[in-house]
């Protein structure tokens, strides 16, 4: 169950009304929003259930990708890149299953299966094209993680995830700065370069010589 609704989660989160969504029967059984008039620790809508997994298995998925890329990138930017992908997705993975827990919410046991394909592409390649393909990768994700986690902040009701989502969100997007730069540089893109000035005609040169 988890496989198909962690991918439909995403097409979920592009939808303008998301945080207005109720409750899919699809999710989890224990997924029912409790009586708004009766809040209790955790209390959450269908938006912090989704956000639990789709967080979940998306952070899996992080670690997972770094780790073959600290083995098979060429580039000691990209390791670099990697080792923080590792370590600040770890602390935030450990993060979100203790209030998973706490809030008695079930979380997928792996990445999903979008992200297990793209962990086998990355396996066929080493050296710059592995570099470009994972760091594109990275960019692609870090933007729904942003997105997933911006829209968790204003549209969940588990107060627990929103601070944690708010907490997270400026560290994401700090990834995705490092991302676009990291990938900038790899891919040989450099700032838009100024047209030459146009050499102005020397005036002594241009004026006609005088009659003797």
């Amino acid at each position: 169950m988890f496989p198909r609704m962690i991918a439909a989660g995403w097409v979920l989160l592009a939808a303008p009304a998301l945080a207005q969504i109720g409750n899919p029967g699809n999710l989890a059984p224990d997924t029912a929003m409790q009586d708004a008039a009766t809040p209790a620790p955790h209390q959450r809508n269908a938006h912090d259930t989704l956000s639990y997994q789709l967080l979940a298995a998306g952070g899996m998925a992080e670690v997972a990708l770094a780790q073959l890329a600290l083995d098979r990138a060429g580039s000691d930017e990209l390791r670099g890149f990697a080792e923080m992908m590792v370590r600040d997705h770890s602390d935030a993975n450990q993060r979100l299953a203790a209030l998973a827990e706490a809030a008695n919410v079930p979380l997928p046991e792996g990445p999903d299966p979008e992200h297990q394909a793209m962990q086998e592409r990355l396996a066929g390649l080493e050296g710059g094209d592995f570099d470009l393909a994972y760091i594109r990768g990275q960019i692609t994700d870090h933007q729904k993680t942003v997105q997933l986690l911006s829209a968790e902040v204003t549209g969940g009701q588990d107060a627990e995830l929103q601070r944690l989502a708010a907490e997270l969100l400026p560290v994401v997007q700090g990834h995705l700065d490092s991302a676009r730069d990291i990938h900038a540089r790899l891919a040989g893109i450099s700032p838009a370069v100024s047209p030459a000035p146009v050499a102005r005609p020397d005036p002594a040169a241009a004026s006609p010589t005088p009659p003797a």
